[in-house]
């Protein structure tokens, strides 16, 4: 429901590989999820509690990262670029369908936190990013199943970002799902096809999203991936 210029500005139609991991903060391929645990109870509809620690005591420490994903905490402006980064589209991006267009992460006092680790070798990356909603999952989930395809327009350039959903990982949380999408510049070549994987969580009022993102071909290190997810959302539902 993710590392990275160390605002790390995944902006579409700007990206080149080498500038996206200098940002700190790229994101997900996409796979299935063989997580085991409690299934998620029935879709709730509401947020009906809240979670009161700090967002940035939440976050799993840079150590627990997997190994090859050496982590840095964000700071808060750069959190909020690279939370914009996560849908695809961006800051300041243009969205069609125009409903398709997610709504704004803006970072503030215990609103927003942001992890990510950097695999170098890979060129991949993965983050975590925790929010305060006051929406529940679902309503994520419904947009993406009507917005699988958009068109994303910024600063002269375009990009086509494709959404599907995979099977939701079974969690001790409210609802969880998993998606898996692709950025591809109409300028593109070699290298600049974005590509993630995100295993997504609520619990209460927090939002919990680990993003796999990489800039090739090769397969989403699932392993890493799910390690991650589990102790982020084992973090937060012990709190």
């Amino acid at each position: 429901m993710g590392v990275p210029d160390s605002t790390h500005r995944m902006s579409l139609g700007r990206a080149t590989a080498s500038g996206m991991l200098a940002v700190v903060a790229l994101l997900t391929a996409g796979c299935g999820s063989n997580l085991t645990g409690h299934a998620v109870s029935a879709e709730p509809t509401a947020v009906t509690r809240q979670v009161q620690d700090r967002l940035a005591t939440l976050l799993p420490d840079p150590q627990e990262f997997p190994d090859r994903y050496p982590a840095v905490v964000l700071q808060p402006e750069a959190a909020g670029q690279a939370a914009g980064d996560l849908d695809g589209v961006g800051a300041g991006a243009s969205v069609s369908p125009a409903e398709c267009t997610p709504p704004e992460t803006y970072p503030g006092p215990d609103r927003l936190a942001v992890a990510v680790g950097t695999d170098d070798a890979a060129r991949a990356t993965l983050t975590v990013e925790l929010t305060r909603t006051d929406q529940p999952l679902v309503r994520l989930r419904n947009q993406v199943q009507q917005c699988e395809r958009i068109r994303v327009s910024r600063s002269g350039t375009a990009s086509t970002v494709t959404t599907e959903l995979e099977q939701a990982p079974q969690v001790d949380a409210d609802d969880a799902m998993a998606l898996r999408r692709t950025v591809a510049p109409d300028v593109g070549g070699a290298g600049l096809t974005q590509s993630m994987s995100s295993l997504l969580a609520q619990v209460g009022d927090v939002r919990i999203a680990v993003t796999y993102m990489s800039f090739s071909d090769a397969q989403p290190d699932v392993e890493a991936l799910e390690q991650l997810f589990r102790t982020t959302v084992d973090r937060v539902a012990n709190s």
